[in-house]
């Protein structure tokens, strides 16, 4: 029996419904826990459920994580804003100058260079960890801030979307115009093609800003002094520690809902225009 299509439709619908709402959860789940631990004692998490609030001891929680080991955890939050911060504006300009020039200049090897750009798309992160480290052994700056935060400027996939952007946003009618009229190169990219690229900026940024705010991998190889940890080792170490000294455990589930905060906020404050650039680079 076939059925109608009034019923696939209803049918269709329905099923996409249902799978939405999984991955809603699947999303929202893991945060509401973390709201309902972090008000829980140390004892609350033995004798309360996962999405259960504990005594409410949030205040008490906050308390002993920006004190505990003479306030390490102050200078972990202002690692990861410098990091994730100042990272993500540089970046997101060297990105979108590599993607313009890719774009719209004319010089030897540009396919050549976008080819080798998609390749490195294609790497992860971590197979790079060794050579980065080997490189920072040689510039002795192994256990230094530059160490982690050099790296972090390049990612492939913004030069990438910056050129998919610049192509589709871009005129090169207008560029040819700045150019009779006397304009340079650095003048036209930052007055013209910078602007015209906004949503596209605010979507590489939003990436960058993820992607080195959740970076774990690259601080464990290159850091040994905690006072440099990001927020995301920071944590790792404690919750190294949670096994034997339960005290921790608090601790830890407080600072990654205190890590998921700002990732939220940037999204909500730069998701209109993050949407329009994203839908952009898609449309190309």
């Amino acid at each position: 029996m076939t059925l109608s299509p009034a019923g696939s439709r209803w049918t269709s619908r329905t099923v996409v419904h249902v799978l939405l709402v999984l991955a809603a959860l699947y999303a929202v789940l893991p945060l509401v826990w973390l709201v309902t631990s972090a008000t829980k004692s140390v004892g609350d998490f033995s004798t309360t459920g996962a999405f259960e609030f504990g005594q409410f001891t949030l205040g008490a929680n906050l308390s002993a994580l920006f004190t505990q080991e003479n306030g390490v955890f102050l200078a972990w939050v202002r690692n990861s804003l410098l990091y994730a911060g100042l990272g993500a504006v540089l970046g997101s300009l060297i990105c979108a100058a590599c993607g313009y020039a890719i774009a719209k200049l004319d010089f030897p090897g540009r396919r050549a260079l976008f080819a080798v750009t998609l390749t490195g798309v294609l790497v992860p992160t971590t197979a790079l960890a060794l050579p980065l480290y080997l490189l920072a052994a040689q510039l002795e700056v192994v256990g230094t801030f530059w160490a982690v935060f050099i790296p972090l400027l390049t990612n492939p996939f913004g030069v990438y979307l910056a050129r998919v952007y610049a192509e589709a946003a871009v005129p090169g009618e207008v560029l040819e115009a700045a150019r009779t009229d006397g304009a340079g190169e650095l003048r036209t990219f930052f007055t013209i093609g910078l602007p015209m690229m906004r949503p596209g900026l605010v979507t590489i940024f939003l990436f960058q800003f993820v992607g080195i705010w959740n970076n774990f991998f690259l601080p464990l190889v290159m850091l040994t002094d905690p006072k440099l940890f990001p927020m995301s080792l920071g944590l790792y170490q404690w919750s190294t520690r949670v096994t034997q000294f339960p005290q921790y455990n608090p601790l830890v589930i407080t600072g990654s809902l205190l890590a998921v905060l700002p990732l939220v906020v940037a999204f909500v404050l730069l998701h209109r225009q993050w949407r329009s650039g994203l839908a952009a680079g898609s449309v190309k």
